[in-house]
C-alpha cells in the first residue's frame, strides 16, 4: 500500500465511525431497519493490503461501534468474520480477475460488484443480529432484520460509492 492509500484508509476509518455513531445509529425504521454503512471500510480496503491487518482493523472498527453503541461486541465479531471471509467472497464474486489481482471494485461489472457487496453485507448482518438476539425462538426476527437492514445498507453503500467514485 502506498502512503496515499494509508491516509485515505485512516480518514475513511474515522469518518465512517463518526457517521455511523452520530447519525446512522439514530435511524430506526419500523423498529428493525438500521443502516450500517461502516462496513464500507472493509469492502473498500485495498486488495493488496495485509489480510491480518484488515482483520485487526475490522475488529477495531466493530469494537469502536460497540463502545459507542454499548452493544457488547456484536459488531466486532461480525466485522472480524467478514474481514476473514472476504478473500473467499472476492474470489467467487470476481473470479479470475481477483486471482490475477486486476480487480478494481469501483470499476468492476455492476453484477460482480453487487454480488460482492450483498454477500458481505448479508453475512455481516446475519452474524450481528444472531449475536445480538441470540435465540432460536426469534429466528424470524433475525432473518427479517437481516433482510431489510441488509437491503437498506446495500442501497446506501452503492449510492455512497457512486457519489464518491473518482471520475476517470
Amino acid at each position: 500500500m502506498s502512503n496515499s492509500d494509508i491516509i485515505i484508509n485512516i480518514v475513511r476509518f474515522v469518518l465512517l465511525i463518526f457517521l455511523q455513531v452520530m447519525i446512522l445509529n439514530n435511524i430506526n425504521i419500523a423498529g428493525y431497519i438500521n443502516p450500517y454503512i461502516y462496513i464500507l471500510f472493509i469492502l473498500l480496503f485495498p486488495l493488496d493490503g495485509d489480510k491480518g491487518l484488515l482483520i485487526f482493523l475490522s475488529f477495531l472498527l466493530g469494537l469502536s461501534i460497540d463502545i459507542f453503541g454499548d452493544s457488547g461486541g456484536v459488531h466486532a465479531g461480525a466485522c472480524a468474520f467478514i474481514a476473514y471471509i472476504r478473500p473467499i467472497v472476492l474470489k467467487y464474486s470476481f473470479g479470475v480477475s481477483y486471482e490475477y489481482k486486476s480487480v478494481k471494485i469501483n470499476k468492476a461489472d455492476a453484477m460482480e460488484r453487487l454480488t460482492y457487496i450483498a454477500s458481505l453485507v448479508f453475512m455481516h448482518h446475519l452474524i450481528m443480529f444472531a449475536l445480538e438476539i441470540f435465540s432460536f425462538k426469534h429466528i424470524l426476527l433475525i432473518l427479517k432484520s437481516t433482510l431489510f437492514s441488509g437491503i437498506f445498507t446495500i442501497v446506501i453503500i452503492i449510492c455512497t460509492m457512486i457519489i464518491f467514485n473518482k471520475k476517470s
